[in-house]
């Protein structure tokens, strides 16, 4: 695997886990790496650096027709855009066997300490939303009054019930 797939890799799992949507992307991802390689004529227009960067664009998004996500049709059409049609089942490659990150570090607090079985439960859901390796650890906190505050890197997801009785008094 290539350094320069690998970053791309790792610049889809970023913006796909920022926008929560990991494995749809990751599936999206894969059926269009199939369909470029079966479709000759398709993969040879996208990766001839000769057809003006637009006109890749579009190719892609004429192939794909609606088919896939909005962020999915850009991350590839991102892809093609930037001359790297050639590469992109290395990209994809990367980007869905998970070999562009490190195990993450998400830090949960909550009024009981979690089981192991919660743990891993969550650690679950947080990878499927990110994209990569999360390893939980569970910080006990009596402010945090029902549900659970996590932070993983600058990222804050907040679900106690403090907060959601915060937003619908303000919704209200």
């Amino acid at each position: 695997m290539t350094s320069l797939a690998q970053s791309y890799a790792k610049a889809l799992q970023i913006v796909a886990g920022a926008e929560g949507s990991y494995d749809k992307t990751k599936e999206e991802m894969l059926a269009i790496s199939e369909l470029l390689r079966t479709n000759t004529e398709l993969r040879s227009a996208v990766t001839d650096r000769l057809v003006p960067s637009a006109s890749r664009f579009q190719l892609i998004s004429d192939a794909l027709g609606g088919k896939v996500s909005d962020l999915t049709n850009t991350l590839v059409a991102m892809i093609a855009g930037a001359g790297r049609g050639g590469n992109f089942e290395d990209i994809v490659a990367a980007f869905v066997s998970g070999q562009v990150g490190g195990t993450q570090i998400a830090t949960v607090r909550s009024a009981v300490a979690l089981s192991e079985d919660q743990k891993a439960r969550l650690a679950q859901q947080l990878k499927s939303s990110i994209g990569s390796e999360v390893q939980i650890q569970n910080i006990v906190d009596p402010d945090v009054v029902g549900g659970l505050v996590t932070t993983i890197g600058d990222r804050v997801i907040d679900g106690t019930v403090r907060t959601r009785l915060e937003r619908m008094k303000s919704s209200i």
